[in-house]
């Protein structure tokens, strides 16, 4: 079954969020306007304390909030239970209030840990699936010079949270456009597609997300897993697929040695892609000198 579209699943979420905000507003905008014209229509001639307009307002403010001061308080009995509205309609306020921004915290959070938000950066390496395979590249990367700088989006629903905070994470099946739309896949430098084992006949699905990745971003490097590399499917997709063996790929798991897609790719696409590396190392780099630029002026 193809996920849910993000951008639907997060529009309905801020749709509601602005119900609620209308909701509170609506209620703070009636408590104030109610709460201060009948504070001046029956305090006004009995408590010396409320001159006008701003008195009340004043008065609606601490009070609402359960501040109490105390600096102004009602003097009669119409007065005082116009006060017990306006605190009681304060509790319903506030503590809706700090709930949002709480819910909104932790929305905001939780999108990027759940991998629903869209990926803005290219150049990037995307990798299809979560496998113990993408697992080793994942953590070979960091050995690469070339490549230790460029950042890595995994797009899968093999897991429910992203497994690496330190790289980006989109939720849903890879085969789905738009969850390679939401992945940047159509600015992504090199992708990797790796068998899902889940599937009776796993290159089948592998040449498929190949052929929905190639449509997306035709000057990819796209390498992908193949148990069958000689399979006859090969001559359907389209070319410059960099097909790799899965026992190829399990003889660098078994002699320890870090999986290097550059060895790959003929010598022109090499030096593209390591370009392409060093130019987002360039850009990195110079974000963090500014950073630190800025942080000196700050402190100087």
């Amino acid at each position: 079954m193809l996920s849910r579209c993000p951008k639907r699943a997060a529009g309905a979420g801020v749709e509601t969020m602005k119900k609620r905000i209308l909701i509170l507003a609506g209620v703070g905008a009636v408590s104030m306007v109610v709460t201060i014209a009948l504070i001046l229509a029956v305090e006004a001639d009995h408590n010396d304390k409320i001159n006008g307009f701003f008195d009340a307002l004043w008065w609606w403010v601490v009070t609402s909030t359960t501040v109490g001061y105390g600096d102004i308080v009602p003097v009669t009995p119409v007065g005082r239970v116009v006060a017990m509205f306006a605190i009681l309609t304060g509790f319903y306020l506030y503590t809706n209030f700090v709930a949002l921004v709480a819910e909104s915290v932790h929305e905001f959070t939780e999108r990027h840990a759940k991998g629903r938000v869209p990926v803005t950066i290219k150049g990037h390496i995307l990798i299809c699936e979560y496998t113990a395979m993408a697992d080793e590249l994942i953590q070979g990367l960091p050995s690469i010079d070339e490549l230790k700088d460029v950042p890595v989006v995994v797009a899968t629903d093999l897991v429910g949270q992203n497994p690496y905070p330190q790289h980006l994470y989109v939720s849903g099946v890879p085969i789905n456009p738009a969850v390679l739309k939401q992945a940047n896949c159509a600015h992504a430098s090199m992708v990797f597609i790796f068998a899902n084992f889940r599937f009776a006949d796993p290159d089948v699905k592998t040449l498929h997300i190949a052929s929905r990745v190639r449509e997306q971003n035709p000057g990819a490097a796209i390498f992908v897993e193949m148990v069958d590399d000689n399979s006859e499917l090969l001559k359907f997709v389209p070319g410059g697929l960099i097909v790799i063996p899965s026992r190829r790929v399990m003889e660098y798991v078994l002699k320890h040695v870090p999986f290097n897609p550059l060895e790959w790719v003929d010598e022109e696409k090499r030096k593209e892609l390591v370009e392409m590396a060093r130019g987002f190392g360039r850009r990195k780099k110079a974000a963090r000198n500014g950073e630190s630029k800025t942080d000196a002026a700050k402190n100087s």
